[in-house]
């Protein structure tokens, strides 16, 4: 597993390697070479370097900080109650009791 210190390294590689026009299978490559086994693997190196083809500035991993909610057991039962007391409530009625996303 990458340490949290190579990984703003390796990303801020990415985004050099990106500003200096190399391409997302150059800068993959110049990863391996330069951290070898506790480089970035390809799929992860690509989606970085996607990002900041897509202007994307800060080399933080957005993942990072609080765990999503909606999938925790009490969140679960919430929902499960909610649906029980009344069926025909609608997704957007449950989503806003729970205060989750309709998409959740």
């Amino acid at each position: 597993m990458i340490e949290i210190a190579d990984f703003h390294e390796q990303s801020a590689c990415i985004n050099f390697y990106f500003k200096l026009g190399k391409t997302a299978t150059e800068c993959y490559e110049m990863l391996k070479t330069a951290f070898g086994e506790q480089a970035m693997g390809h799929s992860q190196t690509f989606q970085w370097f996607s990002r900041f083809k897509a202007r994307r500035i800060s080399i933080d991993d957005e993942r990072s900080g609080r765990p999503v909610s909606s999938s925790m057991p009490e969140m679960i039962e919430g929902v499960r109650q909610i649906i029980r007391e009344d069926r025909r409530r609608t997704i957007d009625e449950v989503s806003m009791l729970v205060g989750i996303s309709h998409g959740t």
